[in-house]
This record gives C-alpha cells, sequence and structure tokens, in this order.
C-alpha cells in the first residue's frame, strides 16, 4: 500500500481532530445517575464494578459503569434490575443493545452508559484498558 505523508490509506479522508468539548466538569446528577447504577448492578449480585468518568474523553457520555454476571441469566437480570430501578426513579433508558443469548449488554442514559459482560468478552474488549486515560471513581470486586 502506497504511503501517504499523513499516514492515511489513500481514498480515505485526512483525520481531524476531535471537537473540543465544554471544559465545565458533568453535573452533579449525572455522577448520582452513575452511583445509582453502581448500586443497582450490585443488588443483582455483579461482580468487578467498575465507575469510569469518561466525560473529558468523548461526547457519548459523562460517565460508563462496567460490570459483569456469570452467566446469561445473570446479565440479564443485571440489566434488567438497573433498567427498572431508574425507570422506578423516573430516569428513561435512551437506548439498549443485545438480546437473549447475548454476552454484552449495553444500556445507554445519556451521560451513563452501562456494559454488563460476561466475563470472557470482558477480557477481550477490555474496555477499561481501552479507556484507561478515564478516572476510575469506584471499583467494587
Amino acid at each position: 500500500m502506497p504511503d501517504v505523508a499523513d499516514g492515511r490509506r489513500p481514498g480515505l479522508p485526512a483525520r481531524t481532530e476531535p471537537a473540543e468539548r465544554d471544559a465545565s466538569p458533568p453535573d452533579r446528577a449525572a455522577l448520582e445517575l452513575a452511583r445509582r447504577v453502581v448500586d443497582l448492578a450490585a443488588d443483582k449480585k455483579a461482580v468487578d464494578i467498575v465507575l469510569l468518568a469518561v466525560g473529558a474523553l468523548t461526547t457519548v457520555a459523562d460517565y460508563f459503569v462496567i460490570c459483569s454476571g456469570g452467566s446469561e441469566r445473570q446479565l440479564t437480570a443485571i440489566a434488567d434490575g438497573i433498567v427498572e430501578g431508574l425507570k422506578a426513579d423516573g430516569v428513561r433508558l435512551v437506548g439498549r443493545e443485545g438480546g437473549p443469548g447475548a454476552h454484552w449488554l449495553l444500556l445507554d442514559f445519556g451521560a451513563v452508559i452501562t456494559h454488563v459482560f460476561a466475563q470472557p468478552e470482558r477480557e477481550f474488549y477490555q474496555l477499561e484498558k481501552l479507556w484507561s486515560e478515564a478516572p476510575t471513581l469506584l471499583r467494587i470486586q
């Protein structure tokens, strides 16, 4: 493949820097929501729960909650417990990815995105490593 001065392959657009994000810190409500997600996941016996502050690195969310379960049934129970608990609090689910049989469920609550993994998928995708520049606010083994 021919070399290109800016390191891209021919035919691809030039790289652009990410748009500057508002430098203001995430609001307190988003952090409280993230902590509530952690509590709800723990109530359903999720393991290795991690809360990352990703807001300075991406515009998709202010916080990621990452956790694991031991079986498909437990993954579903964790995800459903979080959704139902937040629904009772008046928080609307924006989007959900992964259905029956999935080993990675994603719950989007706007400022907080939750990843519920089976352990092999968590080890494979290594989100904590991918987002290693994000401060870890909480880790529950």
